[in-house]
């Protein structure tokens, strides 16, 4: 498993339905999960929006997906969708939470994109973290390539 320090940053807030698109009142994660659930992938105990994780300058490759999901039509918005998930933990003082990276294919992605360098975890919840924490991801090097 590769190391990585990383800064939690705001995101679009559409994942957890806190951004108020008002397309997704009450997220986008909570109309994906059951696709997913039903292709394998249960996000059950997990909290239901992401968390954003700046890793500049480093950036990432997408290498091989623990669940890649193909042409999920999970909303009449937008087309459908491919997702990756990636296997991760992420390390807040000290404590470590086993989770995933969450992706949507950058292929099929419509709208909310994300810089180069952030990472999109889905996570159990997590007492107490904030905008600019600093943490550490672990990644398995061949899921994620970081350079």
């Amino acid at each position: 498993m590769k190391k990585i320090k990383g800064k939690i940053i705001p995101g679009h807030g559409v994942a957890s339905g806190k951004g108020k698109d008002p397309r997704y009142p009450k997220g986008t994660l909570r109309l994906q999960a059951p696709y997913f659930k039903e292709r394998g992938l249960d996000l059950d105990g997990y909290y239901l929006g992401t968390l954003n994780v700046d890793i500049a300058p480093k950036s990432f490759k997408i290498g091989e997906a623990k669940y890649f999901f193909e042409g999920i039509a999970w909303s009449d918005h937008i087309p459908p969708e491919n997702f990756y998930f990636f296997e991760a933990a992420l390390i807040h003082n000290n404590k470590k939470y086993d989770g995933l990276v969450y992706m949507p294919d950058p292929k099929t992605k419509v709208d909310h994109e994300q810089l180069a360098t952030v990472l999109e975890l889905i996570l159990p919840p997590i007492e107490g973290i904030t905008t600019d924490d600093l943490v550490t991801l672990e990644i398995n090097e061949k899921s994620l390539q970081i350079a």
